[in-house]
């Protein structure tokens, strides 16, 4: 019999030929003999993934032979694939607030710690290590501001200097829905009330606060690159963001800075889907990521807050509180209550889907 000159396409080629088409559609991709040596992964996208090549994808291939492909999708985008039941995914790599939803939802497998060879699990941050999920770094949803807008001692220093365009005027832009919290914590906290009073939130008051500000955002964001781009292209002068995603952009030379003052602490995790077809790659990458040497290598560059603690001293001494030499998400944060977002993610939902095209 004649061969056939039809080749089957590779996850990889599948992916960049119709990267824009899979995130609309149902997620299906064919797979190949060889794809075992390839490893699909969530990820947020944008220079997230340009860090993280460099520090660990690629030292990770060299090191193991598995090759990481990166698919980029928003929060949103990727509870609907799972809940379709179309998911090709053998990794996840998102915050702890959207796996926690996925495990609620019996879509996730355990963390076997126990087969861990590059890391020690005692090494990890206690608050990070979970039976069905384990903490990549952690960082902070802050106040970012332009340093040309608004130079050294007179920038925003509060929500509620966020939330008077008066005194500190020019476009915003928030968190929207899509990006997995829009920012009723940040609203109740411009509203007065007091971070350590926040939850359970009042989401009706909350988003009373955002509509006194919603003449003020002409885009809200759904992707970390979205929301530096539009503070970087000066669409905007200030901004809820992703810390991680700020001190990419001004190690850059974008004219930007964060006001550390009522941020929420945040964490960037792994899971694995129950049904992943290369679970064993994607435990030994978890595995392999968290090592103290990659953690070191990664987040010095990445800066953001090491998860595991043998890596502290590589830490970006921008992360730090001078006066209380410790991390700015302990001295000046609050952490975000992911049970609660778990618990009322719908009911949040309805509430912006009404709100939102007013």
């Amino acid at each position: 019999m004649a061969k056939s000159n039809i080749t089957n396409p590779s996850r990889r080629s599948v992916l960049v030929g119709a990267a824009g088409a899979a995130i609309a559609a149902p997620w299906i991709w064919p797979r190949r003999a060889a794809a075992a040596q390839q490893l699909l992964v969530r990820t947020p996208g944008g220079s997230f993934d340009d860090y993280k090549r460099k520090a660990v994808y690629e030292p990770f291939q060299q090191e193991t032979g598995i090759e990481i492909v990166p698919v980029a999708a928003t929060s949103a985008k990727l509870l609907a694939m799972f809940k379709s039941g179309h998911v090709e995914l053998d990794l996840i790599d998102t915050g702890d607030g959207i796996l926690l939803e996925l495990e609620k939802s019996n879509y996730l497998m355990p963390i076997p710690y126990e087969k861990f060879s590059y890391t020690d699990p005692g090494d990890l941050d206690p608050v990070i290590k979970r039976e069905y999920q384990v903490g990549s770094f952690i960082y902070a949803m802050a106040l970012a501001y332009n340093t040309e807008k608004f130079p050294k001692g007179s920038e925003p220093r509060s929500w509620a200097d966020f939330w008077d365009p008066k005194n500190f005027p020019g476009p915003r832009t928030l968190p929207a829905m899509a990006s997995g919290t829009p920012a009723l914590e940040q609203a109740l906290i411009a509203d007065g009330v007091p971070r350590d009073k926040l939850y359970p939130l009042d989401i009706e008051r909350a988003f009373a606060s955002l509509s006194r500000i919603r003449s003020s955002i002409p885009k809200f964001w759904d992707t970390g690159a979205l929301s530096t781009q539009l503070l970087s292209n000066n669409e905007v002068v200030m901004g809820s963001l992703w810390s991680t995603r700020v001190q990419v952009a001004a190690d850059q030379g974008a004219p930007l800075a964060i006001q550390w003052n009522e941020n929420s602490l945040l964490v960037q995790a792994y899971g694995i889907p129950k049904d992943s077809r290369n679970a064993e790659a994607a435990v030994k990458f978890i595995d392999y990521a968290s090592s103290p040497e990659v953690q070191s290598r990664w987040l010095a560059t990445y800066k953001a807050i090491p998860v595991n603690q043998k890596s502290y001293s590589a830490m970006a001494p921008e992360l730090l509180d001078p006066d209380a030499n410790v991390p700015w998400t302990r001295s000046k944060g609050f952490v975000l209550d992911i049970g609660w977002w778990s618990d009322n993610r719908p009911k949040v939902n309805d509430y912006w889907s009404d709100w939102i095209i007013q």
